[in-house]
This record gives C-alpha cells, sequence and structure tokens, in this order.
C-alpha cells in the first residue's frame, strides 16, 4: 500500500490525518443539504480540508503503517519520509493524487493547494447513501369543478326540456335517499366492527404464552487490551484545566485521556495511551522531540 492508502483507512476513523513534514488533513462533520437549483439532496459527510501548518509527528500515522506492514515504529517513520519526499518532488511539476482523498497542486506562490475528492464521503454513518435528484414540480391553475359546473347548467337549462329536468330532480332525490341509507348501514357495520376488535383484543391480554424449551444463555467473555503506558503531557490541581488540555490534544489529532490523579492530587492527562513499554518509549522520544521537552512516560 502506498502513504496515500494509509491516510484514506485512517480518515474514516479519525478527524486529523497528520503527515510528518507535510500537512494535515482535517475533516469537520457537515449535515445532511439540498441544492435547490439542481433538485439534488447530499447525505451528510465529512468535510475535507488540508492544514499546512501541522507537520508535527504524532504517532498516529506512524504506528499504523507500522501494525499494517508489521515493521518498526522508526521504519514506518522512514517509509513515510521517503513518500513525502516523492510528493514535493512530483508536486514541482504535476498534481499529487492522495486515493480518493483528493489531489495535491502548488500554486504560484508555491503554497500547497487541495482539492478534495466531492464523490468521497468519510463519514461511516452516512455509508451506502447516495445523491439523490429530483424533477421540479410545476404548479397547474387549478380551475374549480364549481364554475364548470354553473356553465353547464345555463347552458342545459336553455335546450333541455322541462320533463326530462323533472325527471332528473327525481332522480337526484332517489339518490340522495340511496347514499343516506348506505351511510346507515356503514355505521351500524363499523359499531359492530369496533365491537369484535375490542373483543379480541381481551382475549390477546388475557392469554398466557408458554414456552416449554426455551433457548439456553450464551455469556461472552470479550478481553480489551490494556494500555497501562501513558505519555504524559501535563499534571493539572484544577480539573476545568485539564479538561481544557484534553480538548487541546484531541483537536491536534491525539488519542488523548485523563490518566487519573497522582499522589499530589493533581489530574494526569495524557498524549497517548499503550499496551507495551515499547511502543510507548518510541513514541514518548518522538514526542520530546518534536512537541514537549517536558512529556514522561507514566505506568500503572
Amino acid at each position: 500500500m502506498t502513504l496515500a492508502n494509509y491516510i484514506n483507512d485512517l480518515l474514516y476513523r479519525y478527524d486529523c490525518v497528520i503527515v510528518p513534514n507535510f500537512g494535515g488533513f482535517v475533516t469537520n462533520k457537515i449535515g445532511a443539504r439540498v441544492n435547490t437549483t439542481t433538485h439534488t439532496f447530499y447525505p451528510p459527510k465529512k468535510q475535507l480540508t488540508f492544514n499546512a501548518y501541522l507537520q508535527h509527528n504524532d504517532g498516529l500515522l506512524a504506528n499504523y503503517i507500522a501494525s499494517s506492514k508489521n515493521i518498526s515504529f522508526e521504519e514506518a517513520v522512514a517509509f513515510i519520509a521517503e513518500e513525502v519526499t516523492k510528493w514535493n518532488e512530483k508536486l514541482e511539476t504535476t498534481s499529487v493524487t492522495v486515493a480518493s482523498v483528493g489531489s495535491l497542486s502548488l500554486n504560484e506562490a508555491k503554497q500547497v493547494v487541495f482539492e478534495p475528492n466531492p464523490t468521497s464521503n468519510f463519514l461511516t454513518e452516512s455509508y451506502g447513501l447516495a445523491e439523490v435528484s429530483t424533477p421540479s414540480v410545476e404548479r397547474v391553475k387549478e380551475v374549480t369543478i364549481k364554475s364548470l359546473a354553473t356553465t353547464a347548467t345555463e347552458e342545459n337549462k336553455k335546450t333541455i326540456p322541462l320533463y326530462v329536468r323533472r325527471a332528473a330532480a327525481a332522480a337526484v332525490f332517489v339518490g340522495i335517499a340511496y347514499v343516506g341509507w348506505n351511510g346507515v348501514q356503514n355505521q351500524e357495520q363499523q359499531k359492530v366492527l369496533a365491537n369484535q376488535e375490542k373483543a379480541v383484543e381481551k382475549k390477546i391480554q388475557s392469554a398466557t404464552f408458554v414456552i416449554d424449551n426455551p433457548l439456553p444463555t450464551i455469556n461472552l467473555n470479550v478481553s480489551k487490551e490494556a494500555r497501562n503506558f501513558h505519555i504524559i503531557a501535563g499534571a493539572f490541581q484544577e480539573e476545568h484545566n485539564a479538561e481544557n488540555k484534553l480538548a487541546e490534544l484531541q483537536d491536534k489529532g491525539y488519542d488523548a485521556s485523563i490518566v487519573g490523579k497522582n499522589g499530589l492530587g493533581l489530574t494526569q492527562v495524557a498524549f497517548a495511551s499503550y499496551a507495551t513499554r515499547d511502543e510507548a518509549r518510541k513514541a514518548l522520544g518522538i514526542i520530546k522531540e518534536s512537541v514537549s521537552e517536558d512529556a514522561w512516560l507514566l505506568t500503572k
């Protein structure tokens, strides 16, 4: 797989994927919308943007590549650096296509310009939903039946003999009497049906259902991988300061969390947590070098 494919995969699961020493792809969820001009309905999606200032290595992309290719973290970082070099060389003469994410190019000021792929939707909640276009609906002028009937009556009075009109009036009277009788019959039938429905409901409510051979209960034991090695970003006396730091790290793409209080009662916030000491030490080295020299490793 190429670097573009790994970025493509991560955008389905994370809101920000940073390519070290190049830039970050950032997503923003937008709701469903409709284009009233083209009569097209669009499902909810993740709107993609590119931020050239997000260049620090947060470990997300490198860890994913290392896990997928079964290589070390350092080898994954080297792989990313090699791909970025190829991208920069190619951008000097043409554009770079990043899988189904979009394309990159340079403007006259030698700045990277990102054009997202309009057909891609990285919001898993909208999987299977497509754009829908409908034809426009034109309103037709209404002509009232009353006006037509009045005009027809006036014309008929001039041409139809008197005895024919009297016969028609008699037919109308019979028809009204027949409809009235049918209405009475329908009301009686509805009462009978209503009584029958009530009787059935009472029987259902009083019925008892017994299952002779119930299905056996199945117990599933799911084990969750413990992450006991935490890279600490800071410890705070006020909880709201810890929550602000947590939100700041998450906005930057870190899998940050609050890992409890230390012996002094300070709330500790971690850049990320790992299952093994080796993974944590590798990530710590990168963070101390590119983000914060004060970061340190906590083992619980």
